[in-house]
Parts: C-alpha cells; sequence; structure tokens
C-alpha cells in the first residue's frame, strides 16, 4: 500500500464545497476528476456513510500519491443525503449540475439509490453502489460493488441450519432490501427443507422491540435472519440481549460488520453470523496492511475497519483502471471500461460483469469476545443480480 501523507490526504478530501456553478462542455487536461459523494452521514444510518468516507479517502489518497487518472487528481465532493430520498435527489441534482461530476459514489439506502438514479441516467453520470443489496437493478449506468443475495444468504442459511437448526424467523426493517432478500431467504429455506416460522417487517425509529421479541422466542424458531440496519439494529439486538432471545436462537445479522463492535457491550452479541466480502480480521498481508493504512486516515489504531470502507475502496479504484482503459474521463467511457474490470483488493480479485455486478471473495464470520472472527473462506461467489 502507498504510505499516506498528511499532505496527500487532504488533497484527496478537497472539495468538499462548490467549486463551479455548471459543467463546461470541455475541461483542462489540469482539471480534477471529480466524483459526487451521496452518503448518510446523519439520519440514522451515519456509521455506513462513515465507514464509506474512509474507503473513499484512502483510495483517491493513493491514486493522487500515485500521479493521479491520465494525470488529474482525484476531487472528492461529499454531500449528507440524511438517509432521505428527496434529500439524496436534490444533492445528486446539484452534484450534476453545479460541481459538473464524472460519477456519483453511494448511497447506502436502496430507496435512496432508486431516487436518484432517473436524475443520473438522463445526465449519463455512472452510480458507484458499493452497498450490499437486494439485486435487480440493471441500468447502463449502475454498478454494483457489493453483494446481492445468493451472495450472502445460499451458504449462510444452510451453514445456520447445521450449526442450530432448520426453523428460521426473518425479521428486518420495512423496505426493499430486507424484503428481497427474505423473498430470496424463503426460497433457500424450502431448498434444504427447513420452515418459515414466522416473518415480519417494522418500519425505522422504533424504541421498543419487546413484542416481536417475544413472538419470536414463541415462535420456536431456532435462527433468527435479521436485516434492521443502523442504530435501530443496534437497538433490538440490545433489547434482544436483555430478554434472553440470544440465549434460544442464533442471529444471521445480514449486513453485519465492523462499524457495530462495540455497540453492545462487553461480552453481549455473541455468536451472531454473517457472509460478507471483507472483514477485519483476516490474517493476510494485504489485509492488514489496507486496514493499517485506513486506520491512518480514520485517526488511529481503534477506528473499525468494514465491508462499507473496502467496497467503497475498491469502487473507486476500479473507476481509475476504467478510465485508463477508456483513455477517456466522462461517463460513458467510464461505463465502457468498466465492463470487465479486475480489480486486485487486499483480498482478492474483484471482477466487475458485463452486467455491472461483481464476483467477490465471500467470507462466513461471527461476533466473538470484541471483534468477528471469520469461520471460513468461501472462495468467489458470482452474482445472480436479476437483471433479464
Amino acid at each position: 500500500m502507498t504510505l499516506i501523507t498528511r499532505r496527500s490526504l487532504l488533497k484527496a478530501g478537497a472539495g468538499l464545497a462548490a467549486t463551479a456553478a455548471l459543467p463546461m462542455p470541455f475541461v483542462r487536461a489540469a482539471d480534477p476528476v471529480k466524483f459526487g459523494v451521496v452518503e448518510p452521514f446523519s439520519g440514522g444510518l451515519e456509521l455506513f456513510g462513515q465507514q464509506a468516507k474512509l474507503g473513499l479517502d484512502l483510495a483517491a489518497a493513493e491514486i493522487n500519491a500515485a500521479g493521479g487518472i491520465l494525470g488529474r487528481e482525484v476531487q472528492l465532493i461529499y454531500e449528507d443525503d440524511k438517509t432521505d430520498p428527496k434529500t439524496a435527489v436534490e444533492r445528486t441534482t446539484s452534484l450534476v449540475r453545479r460541481d459538473g461530476v464524472v460519477a456519483v459514489c453511494g448511497p447506502i439506502t436502496s430507496n435512496n439509490r432508486d431516487a436518484m438514479m432517473p436524475t443520473l441516467s438522463r445526465a449519463k453520470v455512472p452510480l458507484l453502489y458499493a452497498t450490499n443489496y437486494e439485486g435487480g437493478g440493471c441500468n447502463r449506468y449502475l454498478f454494483s460493488f457489493n453483494t446481492v443475495p445468493n451472495q450472502e444468504l445460499e451458504k449462510l442459511l444452510p451453514l445456520m441450519k447445521d450449526k442450530a437448526g432448520p426453523s428460521f424467523y426473518l425479521f428486518g426493517a420495512d423496505y426493499v432490501w430486507p424484503q428481497k432478500m427474505f423473498e430470496t431467504g424463503e426460497k433457500i429455506i424450502a431448498g434444504f427443507g427447513g420452515k418459515v416460522a414466522g416473518k415480519e417487517f417494522t418500519p425505522f425509529g422504533v424504541k421498543d422491540y419487546a413484542p416481536v421479541i417475544r413472538r419470536i422466542a414463541d415462535s420456536g424458531a431456532n435462527v433468527l435472519v435479521f436485516a434492521l440496519p443502523g442504530a435501530d439494529g443496534i437497538t433490538f439486538i440490545r433489547q434482544a440481549e436483555d430478554l434472553g432471545l440470544l440465549k434460544k436462537v442464533k442471529v444471521a445479522f445480514l449486513g453485519f460488520g465492523e462499524l457495530y463492535l462495540g455497540a453492545f457491550g462487553e461480552g453481549k452479541a455473541q455468536d451472531m453470523w454473517v457472509a460478507l466480502p471483507f472483514a477485519q480480521s483476516i490474517q493476510t498481508d494485504p489485509v492488514k496492511n489496507f486496514v493499517a493504512d485506513i486506520q491512518k486516515v480514520g485517526g488511529g489504531d481503534k477506528t473499525a475497519v468494514s465491508q462499507y470502507a473496502f467496497t467503497h475502496y475498491v469502487s473507486l479504484h476500479a473507476a481509475k483502471l476504467a478510465f485508463e482503459k477508456s483513455k477517456s474521463i466522462d461517463g460513458d467511457a467510464l461505463v465502457d471500461g468498466l465492463e470487465g474490470i479486475v480489480v486486485d483488493s487486499p483480498t482478492g480479485k474483484v471482477t466487475v460483469g458485463k452486467d455491472h455486478h461483481v464476483t467477490l471473495e465471500m467470507f462466513t464470520a461471527r461476533t466473538e469476545g470484541a471483534g468477528l472472527v471469520v469461520v471460513d473462506d468461501l472462495g468467489q461467489i458470482a452474482p445472480q443480480p436479476g437483471c433479464t
């Protein structure tokens, strides 16, 4: 990994304020390559936004230290979508019209992504989407750099049956990602002869989960498949621990990562399972170096480094390779260059398919002590993105 200096990091993070009124049809060779970043830095999912920023800041610093993209500096222009679709569209429109960005990185939620895509498609500005999601996002200007349901669930759910038993309760937030994840999960569970003891969704912002915790406990389920992200997910797990649910079921926590560690209290939330494309505890030199470099960006060796930092980091390096492959810097050059790109990431090769989704090295891991411990390297798993 390139040594990150304070000067290169400051250069990589420059451009948080508006710089131009309207994008010009031609740019000087010395002009920066502007990437807009629309992430939640408020509104309940800021843990994810902060992780995305860590990965993007490191990638930009590395790219700039190595000469930029076709000799031009990378500039990241950050906007807070406040975990709100309307705000996400407003921020995206501003980045395209005011700042003339060549691509946008983000967001976290599927609702915000879907709200942003019409604006980006009309402007021919690609979206580099690095959050695990439900699949079905099939658009010339959309690229997914994280998992779709089959990559997370097809190995995890049979493993949970073997560890705990064949009865599953599915509980998540009431929006498209948990809904589609559970649709896929139900098919996988039926395929190995398991049963779904219950399924329900909750709005964001609930403070008391005791009623649903009792329903899950009374259902007799062996496994809780859990898809409630952010602060709400932390609140639920704390209450489930206090009410004894975690002694009765094993939890498959979809989208779990190191960003949650430390939120539950010492000795709490043990033996929760996840399938994911990166874990901070992987004991290889590339991952150790990546974690160390992220922690330089993040301000210390206690900084958590999750899959969201990793996938956002990969997305920006993929964009660099794509522009160099196309030998041009504009939205369509990025689209054409990304198809088929192979990125050498800290965990192995990440391949962007013609369907704009990625084949990733996948791992199973579980919470143990104060950490997330890798149990098995599942190898490369190709996506089933749901495109026709």
